[in-house]
């Protein structure tokens, strides 16, 4: 008995390395995991890093306003100026041409995003700096470097259009998907897209990233195959769980059946989804603060953990979209606004509880 304890000494958990990756592109997460930005620092933030190496992210889009195109935007952007290769289906004629509209990086010499304090400062907070490696958020490398950009993340001017020898390369492909009888050729080209970026024994050296727009829409010929569409995100899935690669796919759920809709959401490692909000919604507008700021919603519905059954539980999963100085993207907690009161008080001018007297005292 002692015996066979000892050949099976070896434990089931793997050891969680502390060294960053020296490939600024890619973030070393718990559970051997590998993230990659998402284009977006606040939405980095809220997922615990970015977008985990060899997962599926699905947007549920709007069917009011194409909220969904600023998150596919930023997360195009950012894998192109890391020069990282890319695979773009869209449902236009000419899909190269939305590459034109891509933001470009901020070249201001400061980030916005980057809220830690000034160096004079930490010497006031030693204890606490001490105990950020226990408790502290985990540091995302958004500091700027020479040129404005950013190691990990990028702030994008969405005015200003990105350079076009980012994407002229030939690390660029991009599909058209109208008109198409069913989704084996894309099915093919994502297939071949990922075969060149197989992890080889773990190691990472590059990654890549696919972006779907619109699947499911009615300017396909196959929208109308329900099961078709569900075979092809599984087999897509499975495909690039064994790469060094994220997909993001946007779709309208509104053109689906309920049941198709839940399976789609249900495969996916990642779910977001955005919303409008409603012109001069007066009842919103004096719920939410910064209401006049806000262009949308995202919802935060599913958070991807690789290797882990250690479920995700973030602070908020509901946040309002903003464009900061109409130019960069912001993602906010929502935050209810006080209740105008005469009284100064939040929940009306009594201090007594029901069944009181109009006297004010307690009656139990």
């Amino acid at each position: 008995m002692a015996s066979s304890l000892s050949k099976s000494s070896g434990s089931s958990f793997c050891r969680n390395s502390s060294k960053s990756s020296s490939n600024p592109q890619l973030k070393l997460g718990p559970n051997s995991t590998s993230f990659i930005s998402s284009g977006i620092p606040d939405l980095d933030k809220i997922l615990g890093g970015g977008f985990s190496v060899g997962s599926v992210v699905m947007i549920m889009e709007d069917a009011e306003a194409p909220h969904h195109m600023l998150l596919l935007r930023n997360f195009m952007s950012q894998g192109l100026v890391h020069k990282q290769p890319l695979l773009y289906a869209s449902p236009s004629k000419h899909p190269k041409l939305f590459l034109g509209t891509l933001p470009s990086p901020n070249a201001s010499s400061s980030s916005k995003h980057d809220k830690s304090p000034h160096p004079t400062h930490e010497k006031d907070l030693r204890i606490a700096w001490q105990y950020k490696k226990y408790f502290g958020e985990p540091n995302l490398n958004i500091s700027t470097n020479n040129g404005g950009q950013h190691d990990y993340c990028n702030d994008f001017d969405l005015r200003k259009p990105l350079e076009r020898h980012f994407y002229s390369g030939t690390n660029v492909d991009c599909v058209s998907i109208q008109d198409s009888p069913n989704l084996d050729a894309l099915q093919d080209r994502c297939a071949g897209f990922l075969a060149q970026l197989s992890r080889n024994e773990g190691n990472i050296s590059s990654a890549g990233r696919i972006a779907i727009q619109s699947f499911c829409s009615p300017q396909c010929k196959y929208s109308d195959m329900e099961w078709h569409m569900l075979s092809f995100i599984k087999s897509l899935k499975g495909m690039t769980r064994s790469s060094n690669a994220v997909v993001i796919v946007t779709f309208p759920p509104s053109l689906l059946s309920p049941s198709c809709s839940k399976r789609l959401q249900h495969m996916a490692d990642t779910l977001l989804s955005v919303k409008a909000i409603p012109d001069e919604d007066k009842e919103l507008a004096k719920l939410l603060t910064g209401y006049q700021d806000m262009v949308g919603f995202l919802n935060v519905h599913k958070v991807a953990r690789l290797n882990t059954q250690v479920p995700v539980i973030l602070d908020a999963t509901t946040f309002s979209i903003k464009l900061e100085k109409r130019r960069y993207l912001v993602l906010e907690c929502l935050n209810q606004a006080p209740v105008d009161g005469s009284s100064g008080t939040s929940y009306g001018t009594s201090g007594s509880c029901s069944g009181s007297t109009k006297s004010g005292s307690l009656d139990f």
